[in-house]
């Protein structure tokens, strides 16, 4: 007999039901394991072109360093041929090692000559660059003043110190003031011409920026214009630094008791050369030494430009 149409069969029984769901979405992004391993390399490349970055600083300041000392050893090493194969006569230019040994010989009296020397230059210097300073920023401040001092500035570095020099010590006698005068006569111009370029230099757009601000007049000067004018005025400060060794020698050439200048008079009469090379090479090493701190008070006083050179 044939089962009754009503009750299920076993086959219908057996079959899964098929329900209507909706079909699974397909996944159309970036599978996780993917984007982690994306990431990943991101980052080892990234580490990789900072470490390439490093490198290539190591290797710009060992050139820095290489370039110079290899030129300066070649030159003492050509100086020292020069004069061992007699090409010139050892009485007229002594060898490196010659002025070595006189650099020993008279290190104490040149320390004491050197002190006084850097004192002069230092007040020298200390005091021609807040003149400097003032008058830049007269002359920044008003146009009137700027007319006026323009040419007294100019004017005053087309004379020779070695001509004001003789002046100044009739007028001040020999002891410390014609010094410290003649320095700061040579200071004082790359000072006020730097800082004068530097504020002049500064974007108007900026200083209308500031004025719709509300702000006044010294808070644009501390905010838009010293900043901008402290490159150029770095610039000038190590160029005066220089100066101010230079014109206390030649302030000391024509008058006083002690100094470099006073001690390179005494062995020219004396016609002692490699002692005359020697406080050359000193009166270079106290220079370079003035133009380094310099730089370090820059470093100070301008922390940007480091982050502008390791941005570079």
């Amino acid at each position: 007999m044939q089962p009754d149409s009503g009750e299920p069969t076993a086959q219908a029984c057996a079959q899964p039901k098929t329900s209507a769901s909706k079909p699974r979405p397909v996944a159309t992004g970036t599978p996780v394991g993917e984007k982690d391993g994306a990431s990943l390399q991101e980052g080892v490349a990234g580490g990789g072109r900072v470490r390439a970055h490093e490198r290539r600083e190591r290797r710009a300041r060992r050139r820095r360093v290489a370039v110079p000392t290899l030129t300066v050893a070649c030159i003492l090493a050509l100086w020292q041929a020069v004069v061992a194969f007699g090409i010139v006569p050892n009485f007229l230019l002594p060898s490196p090692v010659q002025v070595v040994y006189a650099l020993v010989a008279d290190a104490s009296l040149l320390a004491m000559h050197s002190a006084a020397t850097l004192t002069e230059a230092a007040l020298g210097l200390v005091i021609g660059t807040g003149v400097g300073f003032v008058v830049a920023v007269l002359m920044d401040r008003f146009q009137t003043v700027s007319l006026a001092l323009d040419p007294i500035v100019t004017v005053s570095q087309t004379i020779p110190t070695v001509a004001i020099a003789p002046l100044l010590v009739l007028w001040f006698g020999y002891g410390l003031a014609p010094k410290v005068v003649l320095v700061v006569i040579s200071t004082f111009f790359p000072i006020t011409v730097s800082l004068v370029g530097g504020f002049r230099s500064v974007d108007p757009d900026l200083i209308d920026l500031m004025r719709t601000m509300r702000a006044s007049r010294w808070q644009i000067f501390w905010k838009v214009k010293m900043p901008a004018a402290l490159d150029q005025f770095f610039s000038g400060l190590r160029i005066s630094a220089t100066y101010a060794i230079v014109g206390a020698v030649i302030a000391e050439w024509l008058g006083g008791f002690s100094g470099l200048g006073v001690y390179m008079t005494r062995v020219r009469k004396s016609f002692a050369y490699d002692r005359m090379f020697a406080v050359i090479i000193l009166i270079s090493v106290l220079s370079l030494a003035l133009m380094g701190l310099v730089d370090w008070l820059q470093r100070i006083a301008m922390p940007w430009k480091r982050a502008e050179r390791k941005e570079d």
